[in-house]
């Protein structure tokens, strides 16, 4: 019971801290004169990833790499395929060009690099320390480009920027209100995280799943109250930026530190090698069609990344408990699903082209 209501208790903190940081971060974009797609990208972005940083930290300090390295690339799936997948069905996500340019893009290439770190079983001292350079630098880039787009950015959007009275315009109230957001959102994701660790525990799955489901997804929750409030209030650049920075961040910056306070580095468990990196990898590319198509997710492509999490979270259970169901659905998987989403998304990435030629 006391379990039931620290999960309760942490919800609450979680939509209360999304609307918070949702308010501060979209009039902070207006008086900084930058566009809330950097907000999303940096403020927003690293706040929320701030619970998987805690807790991967946490648990390299306690022995536990494969809660560390199963909480990042089950983060990554559960952004990817969940919180762009809800957000888009809440409502059609307009994907700004710099994401289809530049932030994709960075995102593939991190994914990519830690595929490769991992092949070897183990992310060494000097990964991290890569990684970790990688996110400063990727930082101190966008911060240089946004102040780059001042007066022109701030007229552009501040139509859609919510309305609010005078003491929102002020910044002090702007930077409390993300404070307070921030402080919500992990205090609310730990609450989560304890009390769904605990019933993880009692069904008997391992650290490896435990990181990869119950975890991920604890510590995703502020990334999907965010991007799912940004979209309900019409900031949409902030609910595509929120998960895509966000996937970035979990990457570069949470192995990148977790591996250096590691001191040795981290091990990779081999079926993160063989499978579930393989996923986060496949869920990055999957974007790529998506995020062109109309430069739009629409409610249909929304839904299509929700089953996917579906499949990917029930294969996951099957395989922990070993159930005999296991092999027909992967069977299931392999002859049906992998052939029909290659089909979509080959319709995805030429719906432009021939919407183009009828044009013409």
């Amino acid at each position: 019971m006391t379990e039931v209501v620290v999960f309760i208790g942490g919800l609450l903190a979680l939509i209360a801290g999304a609307e918070a940081l949702v308010r501060g971060a979209s009039r902070l974009a207006l008086s900084l004169g930058l566009s809330p797609l950097v907000i999303g990208l940096t403020v927003v972005a690293f706040g929320t990833g701030s619970p998987e940083l805690a807790v991967s930290v946490d648990a390299v300090l306690d022995g536990r790499n494969d809660i560390a390295v199963g909480n990042v690339v089950g983060s990554n799936i559960f952004n990817l395929l969940v919180i762009l997948g809800l957000s888009a069905v809440i409502a059609p996500l307009a994907v700004h060009a710099q994401v289809i340019r530049q932030e994709v893009p960075i995102m593939l290439g991190a994914s990519l690099l830690l595929m490769v770190m991992s092949l070897d079983g183990r992310i060494g001292t000097f990964d991290a320390a890569l990684l970790f350079a990688l996110i400063v630098a990727y930082t101190v880039f966008l911060v240089v480009q946004a102040r780059r787009q001042t007066q022109a950015v701030a007229e552009e959007f501040e139509a859609a920027l919510p309305a609010g009275g005078r003491w929102l315009s002020r910044m002090p109230v702007q930077l409390a209100l993300i404070g307070a957001g921030l402080a919500l959102l992990v205090v609310g994701s730990g609450w989560l995280v304890d009390a769904a660790t605990v019933f993880a525990r009692a069904l008997g799955v391992s650290d490896l799943v435990i990181g990869l489901t119950i975890v991920a997804a604890g510590t995703s929750l502020p990334e999907l109250a965010t991007s799912a409030m940004a979209a309900l209030r019409g900031e949409r650049d902030i609910a595509v930026g929120n998960a895509i920075g966000s996937c970035t961040f979990n990457i570069l910056g949470c192995l990148g530190v977790s591996g250096l306070v590691a001191g040795g580095g981290l091990q990779v468990a081999p079926a993160v090698v063989n499978f579930d990196a393989w996923v986060m990898l496949a869920a990055a590319f999957a974007c790529v069609p998506v995020v062109i198509s109309g430069r739009e997710i629409a409610r249909w492509e929304g839904g299509l990344f929700l089953a996917y999490y579906v499949a990917y979270a029930t294969y996951l259970g099957l395989a922990a408990r070993q159930h005999d169901a296991l092999p027909a659905f992967s069977q299931a998987v392999l002859s049906f699903a992998a052939p029909l989403t290659i089909v979509t998304l080959v319709i995805v990435l030429l719906r432009p082209q021939a919407a183009g030629g009828a044009g013409k």
